[in-house]
């Protein structure tokens, strides 16, 4: 339970979230597991009925098995994908498995943007659902990437200094917030 799970919001290939998120686990390697939302299906009761999918559960696992969540979230129509928020209803799901999934999990969002304000309005739109949840948020520091597309090299890479540094400054802050020590690492 040394470990902080990263997903990031965003299925395309060329992510500017899923780019962030990567730089974040290779500066951090023993830290960050990645989770995946891609074969997670839509939520429908009817499918909850029959079993919770096993991408979920295996999801749901590394959640419970993680110290702390870190979302990569992009912002689409300014507020939080929809890829994004169904994998965490789901992982909500059955809602007697929220104490145990998320009732005082430390949970950041952060975000990569080819716009001019980042992702602050996802980020914010974060806040209720994660409330609602009974996470324990990160308000140390914020991380909004915008105009992404400048930041990351041809090959996907983090190319910019200056963002290099406020990621490592913010994965360590969150760090100490989940209270895992650098030894452990």
């Amino acid at each position: 339970m040394n470990n902080i799970l990263g997903i990031s919001g965003s299925l395309r290939k060329g992510s500017y979230n899923s780019a962030l998120l990567q730089a974040a686990q290779i500066r951090f390697p023993r830290l960050i597991r990645v989770g995946d939302i891609g074969a997670i299906p839509l939520y429908n009761a009817d499918v909850e009925a029959e079993g919770i999918p096993e991408a979920v559960l295996d999801l749901k696992q590394l959640l419970m098995d993680a110290r702390g969540l870190l979302l990569f979230s992009p912002e689409y129509n300014n507020s939080v994908p929809g890829v994004l928020k169904n994998a965490i209803d789901w992982l909500s799901r059955p809602s007697l498995d929220i104490r145990n999934v998320f009732h005082g999990k430390a949970v950041a969002v952060v975000g990569a943007s080819p716009g001019r304000f980042g992702t602050i309005l996802a980020q914010n739109a974060w806040l209720p659902v994660f409330r609602t949840l009974g996470s324990r948020l990160y308000t140390g520091h914020r991380l909004m990437v915008s105009q992404a597309d400048g930041v990351f090299g041809a090959d996907g890479a983090l190319a910019d200094e200056s963002i290099r540094r406020r990621l490592e400054q913010f994965v360590s802050g969150f760090m100490e917030f989940c209270e895992v020590q650098p030894d452990d690492l």
